[in-house]
């Protein structure tokens, strides 16, 4: 005998998950009412369709300040989604501006590792080789490249870890972008960014 779903139920489980009413529902009859299976079967399916999300236009979304209590140091950044609805959830919006705070303290230099100029890229691996010189040659390209993969975890905005890990476990920016993404159901996408520092 099939379990009963009730709306209090699908409410709950799209409090939690922030899917639709629709997938809830299904998510509900399919683990039988058991609500911690439901939220995993969501979980599962929010990441596989992430990646049909990220072809899907993002021509909505917000822009954010943070300015720190010195004065000293400010920031503006643009994040996009699908809709307007979600442009104006507070969840999406609140994402936008810690967002903000993370890169006036992170100071990163790009959004994505598409981002970095080939150029770039390829002046930072040179100094690294020339760094790992002293190593033995069979390693030296494996030190360089480790460095490389290490210097843009500190430049690039999406491979960053919070710069408050206590509230976010200590996932990174592209981590809760996606997490985002899979609440809301829409391609998140975190356009540009600006960050200002009198003196620099």
């Amino acid at each position: 005998m099939s379990a009963t779903i009730t709306a209090a139920d699908v409410k709950a489980l799209r409090e939690r998950t922030g899917a639709g009413m629709m997938d809830c529902k299904k998510a509900l009859e399919a683990a039988g009412g058991d609500m911690e299976k439901a939220v995993e079967a969501l979980r599962v399916k929010g990441v596989k369709d992430a990646g049909k999300r990220a072809e899907r236009a993002a021509s909505e979304g917000t822009v954010q300040p943070y300015i720190h209590a010195t004065g000293k140091i400010g920031v503006l950044v643009e994040v996009d989604c699908e809709t307007d609805f979600v442009a104006r959830n507070d969840e999406f919006v609140a994402f936008a501006k810690d967002l903000a705070l993370h890169i006036a303290a992170a100071a990163p230099q790009y959004v994505s590792e598409d981002d970095v100029p080939a150029d770039v890229r390829a002046a930072e691996l040179k100094i690294y080789a020339e760094q790992a010189a002293d190593k033995p040659e069979h390693v030296r390209e494996k030190v360089a490249e480790g460095k490389l993969r290490k210097w843009l975890e500190e430049v690039v905005l999406l491979n960053q870890p919070h710069v408050n890990p206590d509230k976010h476990d200590g996932k990174t920016i592209e981590q809760l972008r996606a997490e985002l993404a899979s609440k809301t159901g829409e391609n998140v996408v975190i356009r540009r960014f600006s960050r200002f520092a009198v003196g620099e």
